[in-house]
């Protein structure tokens, strides 16, 4: 069974940091792009940052300059480690992976569990 599970979420305070990670794990035949994405109560899941196998990244502009997305293709885990950060990046926090599977036509989008952020003021 292909899973990504998250680690790293916790209570902060403003002004500091946290890391996230997410690792695939199963019968995966390659991994492409890995992203982070995140929803707050009562907002839509929105992107917060991406990067592709090769090592391209895009941020959301909210986030861009605090956050920063890293992968480990050898390991296939993708990290974020969230600096400075404010009480609206409280949120649930859900990897994303673009994956080829041995047993599946095309490309297959999992999602992790989602994990919780949350920035106290």
């Amino acid at each position: 069974q292909v899973q990504l599970v998250e680690s790293g979420g916790g209570l902060v305070q403003a002004g500091g940091s946290l890391k996230l990670s997410c690792a695939a794990s199963g019968n995966i035949s390659r991994v492409d792009a890995m992203g982070w994405y995140r929803q707050a109560p009562g907002k839509q899941r929105e992107l917060v940052a991406i990067v592709t196998s090769g090592g391209i990244t895009n941020y959301a502009d909210s986030v861009k300059g605090r956050f920063t997305i890293s992968r480990d293709n050898a390991k296939n885990t993708v990290y974020l480690q969230m600096n400075s950060l404010k009480p609206e990046d409280t949120a649930v926090y859900y990897c994303n992976a673009k994956m080829i599977l041995p047993t599946t036509w095309g490309t297959s989008n999992v999602w992790g569990q989602g994990t919780q952020v949350t920035v106290s003021s």
